[in-house]
């Protein structure tokens, strides 16, 4: 079968075939081939279910140096994201595919095998889905996690006084991000901002720290950063009206890899900071006699958390830096509307 073939030349069913060789090939298990799925076996009885689904099209998350594996890791790491800030486990995915029929047959199979082998490394099992012909590329999944609702941490709860603290550190994907799309140059020209590149070609995520706070009742709020810190700082402030947040400029906030890159291309380092997005780091707010006893406990010191600010009742949010406040009027990214700038 050549793999320069497009996918004209092939059937749906035919299709459904390559994807059940792939995932039996890396898992050892075969897809649900039916017009509904069930996941009973792959669920605690004492646990409820949690879903996520968040769209991938090509035109709009995916940049031009992005290969077709790597779309596929990333539209797991995206959905993935979502429910393990909430320290919820993942279970089983479906994925609806819209397939372009100049795709090739190679193109095609990295695709799939980027999904399998990033559903596989978090222990999600790649159950089913459907496929389309679309115009372009477009990867829906459903994600099914859980998790005792005891434990999960929700966007709602947190309080005046709780430190805000995330579990990875801002502005690389703000630099590869203006790498990428903006700049336009041979990633060579780059090579001192290789962690930026990757940050946002091989995204990961940190699953511990969310899980670790659960288990322990230290968190009041979480939320990942996949829109860009700005967005996802506003997006809690939605969610616990009456309250702000007062953000520190220091290392705990952002990588020293995007404060060199905002001094040798004139990139303001807010912008890097607070309109990145893609990050998928986790924020969780956690209060201050929390907060010391967790430093305590056996296994912090093996976690990645970092203090970058603390809730207050001021109703926005502010930037304290070299002792001037500065207020944060950008939003992040949303689809249909361009970046904001900071004031």
């Amino acid at each position: 079968m050549s793999e320069t073939k497009k996918l004209d030349t092939f059937g749906e069913s035919q299709l459904i075939d390559i994807i059940e060789e792939i995932i039996f090939e890396k898992t050892g298990e075969k897809l649900v081939r039916d017009d509904s799925f069930y996941f009973q076996d792959l669920i605690p009885s004492d646990n409820i279910v949690v879903l996520n689904s968040d769209m991938f099209v090509s035109t709009t998350d995916a940049p031009p140096q992005m290969s077709y594996y790597q779309m596929g890791m990333k539209v797991i790491i995206a959905n993935l994201s979502d429910i393990i800030v909430k320290a919820v486990k993942p279970g089983a995915v479906i994925i609806s595919l819209g397939l372009p029929d100049s795709m090739v047959l190679r193109d095609f199979k990295n695709l799939i095998e980027g999904l399998v082998d990033c559903s596989k490394k978090y222990n999600l099992h790649y159950i089913g889905g459907d496929i389309n012909e679309t115009r372009e590329l477009i990867i829906n999944p459903t994600v099914l996690g859980y998790g005792n609702k005891n434990n999960i941490i929700h966007r709602t709860g947190m309080s005046k006084g709780d430190f805000l603290v995330a579990n990875g550190k801002f502005g690389l994907t703000g630099v590869g991000l203006d790498i990428l799309l903006i700049k336009k140059q041979p990633l060579s020209n780059f090579v001192l901002y290789k962690k930026s590149i990757e940050s946002v070609l091989n995204p990961t995520i940190h699953e511990e720290e969310a899980y670790y706070l659960a288990e322990n009742s230290l968190a009041t709020a979480s939320i990942d950063s996949s829109d860009g810190l700005a967005r996802s700082l506003k997006e809690l402030l939605v969610s616990n009206p009456g309250l702000g947040f007062e953000i520190y400029f220091d290392h705990n906030l952002f990588d020293e890899e995007a404060c060199e890159y905002s001094k040798e291309f004139g990139v303001p380092i807010e912008n890097l900071i607070f309109n990145g997005g893609e990050e998928f780091i986790h924020l969780f707010t956690i209060p201050e006699e929390k907060l010391e006893r967790m430093m305590h406990l056996p296994k912090f010191q093996e976690l990645s958390l970092h203090i970058i600010g603390r809730v207050t009742t001021s109703n926005n949010i502010v930037l304290l830096k070299n002792n001037k406040k500065i207020n944060i009027n950008i939003d992040g990214y949303e689809h249909f509307k361009g970046p904001n700038k900071i004031d």
